[in-house]
């Protein structure tokens, strides 16, 4: 039985749960090296998505407290659709998160 990561495969889940919750690919991808040489930090691309779900449920929160407060020019559907949008993303950061975690847990439980 091979107990290695795929590590192509992977990033490749990764961009596509990415893409599907609606986070903008990066400019340069993990280990890149960017326009003025410095090299793209795993770190920061998880902080900027990490921003962008939140950022999301933030502009859903806006609208549902607008539509709540009886603001004309707020509809519902697009009160639900920024719901639904807001729910997906964070679905996708969830099973991001839960792919590192299994990675993590796979790389320590190699025998060295």
């Amino acid at each position: 039985m091979n107990n290695s990561i795929d590590t192509n495969s992977l990033l490749v889940q990764l961009r596509t749960m990415a893409q599907d919750a609606g986070i903008p690919p990066s400019e340069a991808s993990v280990g890149d090296v960017g326009a003025a040489g410095e090299s793209v930090e795993f770190s920061k691309i998880l902080e900027n998505s990490l921003q962008a779900v939140s950022n999301r449920g933030g502009e859903a929160k806006e609208l549902r407290e607008s539509f709540e407060a009886g603001n004309p020019n707020v509809e519902l559907a697009d009160v639900m659709i920024a719901a639904q949008k807001a729910r997906i993303s964070f679905e996708a950061l969830s099973q991001v998160r839960n792919k590192m975690v299994n990675a993590y847990q796979e790389i320590m439980r190699m025998s060295l």
